[in-house]
């Protein structure tokens, strides 16, 4: 059994064909979807979603999204965690250097979303981007008690120790699988089997030969082969370590698979 840690099903471009896309993934054992929210106006969207069995959601706001954030966001966002149960995580948040020009509110936001999550006790999703080391610190300084997920990590094996040691795992997706990303590999074959799970991004993040085209759940069973591949384990072995961080990291309705 096979847990997509980390897909935007609630993205428009889904809209024509979503249930064919669960579909796709359970077809290749993907059983299991977690949904972060990014932004205010399409939580909605999420919590819809997470009215499914088969569907965990995260609620939060996206650097890449900044200019549609407004402070009183934040007070919304912690009026949804009284309102809502079902929600898992906070996220998808975080700091992408990317756009230094929006650098000081993007950190505004983030440091408003971890100390929600540290005062409820909740794991966040983190989006981080040429920011590993900064971002590293700051959750050094505020000791999470839940951790959370380092999606799309991308660092080197020193960065991924570092997010480790504070109680993090890594989520790895379509980077891996290209032939390039020599330094992530060189990480990926260095974690521990509890330190990662297994993602997508969908609609982004597209696999290795893929580029331009969507990317979707189907696909983590992809990202499991190459992730084995690497690891010089089985693909068994990948998909169940990895469902089983899922579970426990987020607290997943889902039996975690044996050892």
């Amino acid at each position: 059994m096979l847990v997509d840690a980390h897909c935007h099903l609630d993205f428009s471009d889904f809209d024509a064909d979503r249930e064919a896309v669960f579909v796709r993934a359970k077809g290749e054992g993907v059983q299991h979807f977690v949904v972060p929210g990014t932004m205010r106006s399409r939580w909605k969207n999420v919590l819809a979603l997470g009215q499914r069995d088969e569907v965990s959601i995260g609620l939060g706001l996206h650097p890449y999204f900044i200019q549609a954030h407004q402070e009183k966001d934040i007070d919304a966002l912690e009026s949804m965690l009284d309102e809502n149960t079902q929600i898992i995580a906070i996220g998808e948040c975080g700091i992408d250097a990317r756009f230094s020009d929006t650098w000081e509110p993007q950190w505004q936001f983030f440091n408003a979303q971890l100390r929600l999550a540290k005062s409820r006790k909740l794991p966040v999703i983190i989006h981080c981007v040429q920011a590993n080391d900064q971002v590293a610190k700051r959750l050094r300084q505020l000791k999470l008690p839940a951790g959370g997920l380092i999606h799309a990590f991308s660092g080197s094996p020193e960065q991924a120790k570092a997010f480790i040691d504070l109680g993090f795992v890594l989520g790895l997706g379509g980077a891996a699988t290209y032939p390039r990303a020599k330094r992530l590999q060189r990480a990926i074959k260095s974690l521990p089997g509890d330190a990662f799970v297994l993602e997508t991004d969908s609609p982004d993040m597209p696999l290795c030969g893929q580029q331009g085209k969507r990317n979707e759940p189907a696909n983590v069973a992809t990202v499991c082969r190459h992730v084995a591949a690497l690891r010089e384990q089985s693909n068994a072995a990948i998909a169940n370590a990895s469902t089983k961080t899922a579970t426990q990291l987020f607290t997943l309705p889902l039996e975690p698979p044996l050892s």
